[in-house]
């Protein structure tokens, strides 16, 4: 059976790394972004130049009708999708609960939560045997700011990763008898982008010394990590909240 993966996220960062890894271990891969087409694209290139097949697909996950149509474009161009990685995210500047908005709380837990599970969702309906599928894996992205909370900095991002968690419990109990998997990684300090979204550009190297390990990691590292629970060699493992975190 051919596989099929759908990275939302996919243009940069965790999402990229885990993209083109897949590719090498021969899945089909559809590259979601939101808004930069120029780096999906750019790894849509990089895994067709090596041999791989690969699309790149705009959604923006918070919106359920976009969603749906990307889910049909993935399963008209490259196949049923029966592999999954919710890796989209965001954050956002460094601020104390008591001075955030509440379009930013909106914002936080409809990207991060709401567009994981809609995606989830539609994965479920095709991999599900309930509904004629053949199984699959789901790999959700939390992080270890579900069990940190980070104060002073992303409150908010924290509890919408601590929700991510409990779904993944949750839905990996509800669809185990389906022949579907669902886990979820938890990275810790990754050297990606999404620190100079944040405004803290220079995060990694400012609290490397706080990890045990005394480094960052990488998203390649993490990739591997994602891989390895989508693929045949986790086949007895689900609810799993893996931490990739250097021991932090």
């Amino acid at each position: 059976m051919e596989q099929v993966l759908l990275v939302t996220g996919g243009s940069r960062g965790i999402g990229a790394a885990t993209a083109i890894l897949a590719a090498r271990h021969g899945y089909s891969v559809a590259v979601n972004y939101t808004a930069q087409a120029g780096a999906a694209q750019a790894v849509v290139a990089q895994i067709r130049a090596a041999g791989g097949k690969a699309m790149a697909v705009q959604c923006d996950v918070s919106i359920e009708e976009q969603v749906v149509a990307m889910f049909n474009a993935v399963d008209a161009q490259l196949g049923r999708v029966n592999a999954l990685v919710n890796s989209a995210g965001v954050v956002d500047a460094r601020a104390r609960v008591d001075e955030m908005s509440a379009a930013r709380i909106r914002r936080m837990f409809d990207v991060n939560v709401l567009g994981s599970m809609l995606c989830a969702r539609e994965a479920v309906l095709r991999m599900s045997t309930l509904h004629g599928g053949s199984g699959g894996a789901i790999v959700n992205l939390s992080s270890a700011a579900s069990r940190l909370g980070s104060p002073g900095q992303y409150v908010d991002y924290a509890a919408a990763k601590g929700a991510i968690d409990a779904f993944t419990l949750g839905l990996a109990k509800e669809v185990a008898a389906e022949g579907i998997r669902v886990n979820a990684v938890r990275p810790g300090l990754i050297d990606t982008q999404i620190h100079a979204a944040g405004g803290i550009p220079d995060r990694v190297r400012q609290l490397a010394p706080q990890v045990p390990m005394q480094r960052g990691g990488t998203p390649e590292e993490v990739a591997q990590a994602i891989i390895w629970l989508l693929s045949p060699q986790s086949s007895y493992v689900t609810m799993a909240l893996l931490d990739v975190s250097g021991g932090r």
